[in-house]
């Protein structure tokens, strides 16, 4: 009886261990990447997401008299996987967990992604600030983007200061040493 009973109860057990282990994230080949923005060797993936938000633009004068739409500031949620929400971007750069740990960073590389996309990035990562899924990271790709780039409209003397939001996505994939 106790044998059987162990028997059934097995199954239940490692289903309930697999639900409330998180859902295993995509990884990445480096390999595959342009050399400028492959993780440093060594590197360990600790953390793959997906950042979907916005990217704000202004127009303004540059130094030579022209006009141009400006970075500015992006914002975005971050999703694992499963599509749970896990944390959010925003300027900085930073990136912060739904924990409270959040990491900053300078961007290191960039290489060009498809025409339309905002490029490929490998940022090196400050030490992260409080204790949580960012302890540890030292390097964050964006991969796969999609959108992001500056508005087509005109840009000029009559709607300098405007601002433009662009929407994006991009693959964000966290490393440590």
């Amino acid at each position: 009886m106790k044998k059987t009973s162990l028997m059934l109860l097995l199954p239940v057990a490692l289903l309930g261990a697999c639900a409330s282990t998180p859902m295993m994230t995509s990884m990445v080949d480096n390999a595959a990447l342009p050399e400028a923005v492959r993780a440093p060797a060594g590197s360990k993936q600790t953390m793959w997401t997906v950042g979907a938000g916005e990217i704000t633009y202004e127009c303004r004068e540059n130094a030579a008299g022209q006009y141009e739409w400006v970075f500015v500031t992006p914002v975005a949620t971050l999703k694992n996987a499963a599509g749970a929400v896990v944390g959010k971007y925003y300027g900085g750069p930073t990136w912060e967990a739904n924990d409270g740990s959040k990491v900053t960073g300078k961007q290191l590389a960039v290489a060009p992604s498809t025409p339309g996309n905002i490029p490929l990035q490998l940022v090196k990562a400050d030490p992260a600030m409080g204790m949580g899924a960012m302890q540890g990271v030292s390097h964050i790709q964006r991969l796969k983007t999609q959108g992001g780039v500056a508005p087509a409209a005109a840009c000029g003397m009559t709607n300098k200061g405007e601002r433009r939001q662009v929407a994006y996505q991009a693959d964000y994939v966290f490393y440590s040493m």
